[in-house]
């Protein structure tokens, strides 16, 4: 009792006691787990003007993005396809809200309605959209499939998006324009005409070699022009790789189990204890079945042209008789044992018409409501009113067939070669003779084939191939990971291009990769390798092993560059050339000494040369190329007047005006002001996204989750 007395008098202490340690157990969760900020950061695949992109969001339409880019693009490619979409949604919402364009239900109904008033899903029976067939479809999606709803919610989103987009880019084209004295300033650049003589010293007088650009002189012009020279975070490194190939002795005993097929053999049945006889390839009467069986690669029952045989053994193998077998052979990557099934003589092309007869459901049928039964009640009649009538096939191929491509020459398919045609129509064009007609099937529809011309016939053969292919063995595969393992402890404890020499392994370097690459060169799509390398915790000089399809890549990381200020080695493959030319120019400028042209030209050794009528719209110098600046000196100067040195695209320049051709005028520059509206009207889409872009403050986190 004076315990329990003792805890009443206390209560209040300890429910405070209580508290804290319930406090700072939840305090201790928060920061382990890095606190609610750090769960926002980690929810947070970019922020756009403050704004955050949610992470999951920004996943689920990148999802969407690969699948319709289907295999031929990369998640990265995903990525940054959405990326882009991401940046310009946010940029241009900030616009829309700013100035309240907003669109209405009805609006974006209408634009639907425009924009899928071509899928038959939602037209009715006259073939013209129905709202309500609409309607219906989006209820039966969103009933049945969320995934399929959330797509078609995704589509009204970005029709809305579209629609206030376009309002807003319209009325900022509807303040761009120009005036009619901007319309008579364009007129006067493409009319006004001046003549010149000129002497030209050309940069290329001096070799490259004989100018020298210090790296001090390439780093003060990069502090000069900060701007142009921003570099990204890169990262370097170099790789060996370990390819997991077959060694001579896994070549060898697949060599000797693909040898074992050729013979008959005796093995034990185990259900009815008696010993069963098992022929062998040479013997075997069913080869298709036993290629099926034996080899990676299936059965093939297609007649081959001697050049259609493996380079190595054609002349071999053509020259077989039916039934006879060769091999082992390897074969690139596969160890073979062929044997001759068939030999006949073919053509190595054919010419051939045809008229194709489709029905309702093919993509060749178009319009047509036929079924595949009138499709094919049709066809016979075309067939028996066209055998052995070439200007009766002509006129029914005009009116009946579907291959637009050539009905209207009578159904000439041209000469082709075996593999052109799908299957079913080019086994009848080589399997037949010239004369031959019949009818086909195919997933086109029904064809009415003529053969009109067969070339060149000529001995082929079918070929029953057995084919393993050459793998690395368990215990190959095993030494592989065991040197490689070996390769990359050494590789941490010494220098890294002494132990690949010791192991006599060629070192690939890669530099400057950027966070978001995708592409290692000598590797492919390696997207690990580069989050690895731009991991923090990664330092230069680190090693890690890699799997790749070949086997193992141990890569090395030689360096880090953050973002910042190129350095000049990386700016000297721009900065370099600009200098040379600056220093050229003055090299130039400090040669040329003389009062007229003449004795300018006469002194560097060149010659006057003359250039009429040009004009500041397409400032171009016979002779010496685009150089605006020279013929925009040369309508500044009056007429006789020999010019100061000028400094132009491609040399340095003295000139003198010899004549000026004022365009004679118009009474109205409307159309000159009319079209450079145009001109700039046609660059608001483009420039205006990039200007916003760019004003943008972005905050991109992409590179830690892809």
């Amino acid at each position: 009792m004076a315990v329990l007395n003792k805890i009443r008098q206390r209560s209040v202490f300890l429910i405070v006691i209580i508290a804290l340690a319930l406090f700072s157990f939840v305090l201790a969760d928060l920061i382990r787990n890095g606190g609610a900020i750090s769960q926002k950061a980690e929810n947070t695949i970019a922020t756009i003007n403050g704004k955050d992109i949610d992470r999951t969001d920004f996943a689920r339409k990148v999802e969407a993005a690969s699948r319709s880019f289907g295999t031929g693009g990369s998640s990265i490619q995903a990525v940054n396809y959405v990326w882009d979409q991401q940046i310009r949604e946010t940029v241009f919402e900030e616009q829309f809200e700013e100035l309240g364009i907003k669109v209405g239900k009805d609006q974006v109904n209408e634009l639907l309605g425009e924009s899928l008033a071509n899928n038959p899903t939602f037209q009715n029976e006259a073939g013209v959209f129905d709202k309500a067939k609409m309607q219906e479809y989006v209820a039966n999606v969103k009933a049945t499939s969320p995934q399929a709803y959330q797509q078609w919610l995704d589509y009204e989103a970005s029709i809305s998006k579209g629609a206030r987009e376009e309002t807003y880019l319209n009325m900022v084209k509807a303040g761009v324009g120009s005036t009619l004295k901007e319309g008579e300033l364009a007129y006067k650049m493409e009319n006004d005409n001046v003549d010149i003589k000129y002497v030209q010293l050309p940069f290329s007088s001096i070799q490259d070699a004989d100018v020298n650009v210090t790296d001090a002189e390439i780093q003060e012009y990069v502090n000069k022009n900060v701007e142009k020279y921003k570099a990204e975070a890169s990262r370097s490194i170099k790789y060996v790789i370990f390819k997991e190939e077959a060694s001579q002795e896994d070549e060898n005993e697949i060599k000797k189990d693909v040898a074992a097929l050729l013979n008959d053999k005796v093995e034990f049945n185990q259900n009815t204890k008696t010993t069963d006889s098992i022929a062998g390839f040479t013997s075997v009467e069913n080869v298709e079945e036993f290629i099926n069986q034996n080899s990676v690669l299936k059965y093939d029952d297609t007649f081959k042209y001697k050049k259609q045989l493996p380079a190595t053994v054609a002349d071999t193998l053509y020259n077989l008789a039916v039934g006879q077998v060769f091999g082992p052979y390897k074969d690139g990557e596969y160890m073979k044992i062929s044997r001759i099934v068939a030999q006949k003589q073919m053509p190595d092309s054919v010419k051939a018409s045809h008229i194709l007869v489709a029905w309702e459901g093919l993509r060749t049928a178009g319009d047509l409501k036929r079924t595949k039964e009138e499709a094919k009640t049709l066809a016979d009649s075309i067939a028996a009113a066209v055998k052995g009538n070439n200007d009766t096939f002509t006129v029914l191929a005009a009116k009946y067939s579907a291959d637009n491509s050539n009905k209207d020459k009578g159904g000439d398919l041209g000469y082709f070669v075996p593999g052109a045609m799908v299957p079913a129509f080019n086994e009848y064009c080589f399997e037949n003779k010239t004369g031959d007609q019949g009818i086909v099937e195919t997933q086109f529809g029904y064809h009415i084939i003529r053969l009109d011309d067969q070339k060149n016939e000529q001995k082929t053969v079918k070929v029953a191939t057995v084919a393993q292919k050459i793998e690395p063995s368990e215990k190959t595969i095993n030494t592989i990971f065991t040197e490689t393992t070996k390769f990359q402890i050494s590789a941490r404890d010494k220098d890294f291009e002494e132990v690949s020499k010791e192991n006599e392994m060629t070192v690939r370097p890669v530099n400057k990769i950027k966070e978001l690459d995708e592409n290692i060169p000598g590797l492919g799509a390696k997207r690990t390798i580069v989050q690895w390398a731009f991991n923090e915790e990664s330092k230069v000089g680190d090693v890690k092993r890699f799997e790749i399809p070949e086997g193992y890549a141990v890569v090395q990381l030689t360096a880090k560059a953050d973002e910042g200020t190129m350095i000049v080695a990386d700016a000297s493959l721009t900065v370099k050339p600009i200098l040379i030319k600056e220093k050229k120019a003055e090299m130039l400028r400090s040669k040329i000494t003389g009062s007229d042209l003449q004795a300018i030209a006469s002194a560097q050794g060149q010659t006057v040369k003359t250039a009429s009528a040009l004009n500041m719209k397409t400032p171009t110098i016979s002779g010496a190329g685009t150089e605006p600046k020279v013929v925009g000196t040369a309508f500044a100067k009056e007429i006789g007047g020999v010019s100061s040195p000028i400094v132009g695209n491609n040399g340095v320049y003295v000139i003198e005006v010899t004549k000026k051709t004022p365009a004679s005028g118009l009474d109205t520059y409307i159309s000159y002001a009319s079209q450079a509206s145009k001109s700039q009207v046609g660059l608001v889409n483009t420039k205006v996204f990039e200007a916003l872009k760019e004003a943008a403050e972005i905050e991109d986190k992409r590179s830690k989750f892809y």
